[in-house]
Order: C-alpha cells, then sequence, then structure tokens
C-alpha cells in the first residue's frame, strides 16, 4: 500500500469515527415527545396576546403578570354548581402536595365567564377559599369577558333559567403557561389530583 493510500485510508476512519460520534450525540440529546395523560404538549410553545383585566385585589392583570414562573388557568364562575368547585378542590389538594414536595409551584389562575355577578369583590370571597393564592380575574363587562375567552378557544354560553337566573355553559380546559408566559399545553381531563400534578411534572421536566 502506498503512502497516499495509508493517508486516504486514515482521512475516511476519521470521517467515519467522526460521524459515528456524532451520530450518537444527536440521537442522544433527541428527546421522545411528552405524552400526557389529561391533554397536549404545545411544541413549540404559543405567545399570549397581551390582555388586560381586574385581579380579585381589584389591580390590574395582564400578559405580563404570566411570566417568571409557571401558570394553570381555567375559566368558570363562583354560581357554578360542579365543575368550577371540584376543579378549584383538585388545584388546592395538588397545589399542597407540590408545596409539601418544594416542587415547582405554579399560580393558579381562575378566569371567570360571568362579568355580571363575579366582581372583584366575589371573586375575593370565593377563590382564596380554595387557596390563599389563587388569583381571581374578572373583567369590567361580559362582552370583554367573552372576547379574552374567545381568544383561548373556551366557547361562553349563558343559559336563562325560568326563575329570572341564569346558568354560563362554558369550555373546562385548563391551560398551562410556561415562564416565558407562553401557552406550553392544554389539559382537556378527566382530572384527578394525580393525574394533572404527574402531567405538571412532566410538561416541566419537557422544557428544562
Amino acid at each position: 500500500m502506498t503512502s497516499r493510500s495509508k493517508l486516504l485510508l486514515i482521512v475516511f476512519a476519521g470521517i467515519v469515527a467522526g460521524a459515528g460520534v456524532w451520530s450518537a450525540l444527536f440521537w442522544r440529546t433527541l428527546k421522545a415527545p411528552v405524552e400526557l395523560a389529561t391533554g397536549t404538549i404545545l411544541t413549540p410553545a404559543r405567545p399570549v396576546a397581551d390582555f388586560s383585566l381586574i385581579d380579585n385585589r381589584g389591580r390590574s392583570f395582564g400578559a405580563k403578570n404570566l411570566q417568571g414562573h409557571w401558570s394553570l388557568m381555567f375559566f368558570g364562575y363562583t354560581n357554578c354548581p360542579d365543575f368550577c368547585p371540584a376543579t378549584l378542590s383538585m388545584l388546592a389538594a395538588m397545589q399542597k402536595q407540590l408545596r409539601a414536595e418544594h416542587a415547582v409551584l405554579p399560580q393558579v389562575i381562575f378566569v371567570s365567564v360571568d362579568a355580571k355577578r363575579d366582581t372583584p369583590g366575589q371573586l375575593a370571597k370565593y377563590v382564596p377559599y380554595f387557596d390563599p393564592d389563587f388569583i381571581g380575574l374578572t373583567a369590567a363587562d361580559q362582552p370583554a369577558v367573552e372576547a379574552f375567552a374567545k381568544t383561548w378557544g373556551v366557547a361562553v354560553m349563558i343559559q336563562p333559567a325560568k326563575d329570572g337566573n341564569y346558568t354560563v355553559d362554558h369550555s373546562g380546559a385548563i391551560f398551562v403557561l410556561d415562564p416565558q408566559g407562553k401557552l406550553a399545553a392544554e389539559l382537556t381531563g378527566p382530572f384527578t389530583v394525580d393525574a394533572v400534578q404527574s402531567d405538571f411534572r412532566r410538561i416541566v421536566a419537557g422544557r428544562a
């Protein structure tokens, strides 16, 4: 074998070895898609348009308040007979477990779809009952609330009752927002403490 042939063989072997190392590193860093029990991961995370609502302390709350921490947000109303209090109770139990384990703790946001009855004062009585750190949001009027809900794909329908009262039908998804204030996942149920907590941990780990 000539010196030139030996040189070419060495160069070729080096290229093959380099390709093997690169391939191994590539497949090692390529993560398998995260599967959730209660919803879907959004890849990439979706930016959230700015908005202006009012929290249960009468303060302005917008997209900037979603930044710097994980958030779980869902829509409901304080006169809801079943789904809303059940979901808030489930999230409160989850928060209690996460606190005990010193794990990543999201802020929980309850957005009212009933602006007429759910004033900041009403939310201040209702939301802290489940957890003192929970945040309740409302708007100055019903059209503003429904416009905000629509941007999240949440349907809102007011159903009059015979006694002159009314109920509000609404979608029941829980939206997971990352510390950049982007929509990272949408959870659609069924919701249990263990399932939502496990999914939340998967989402956080997947974005680490």
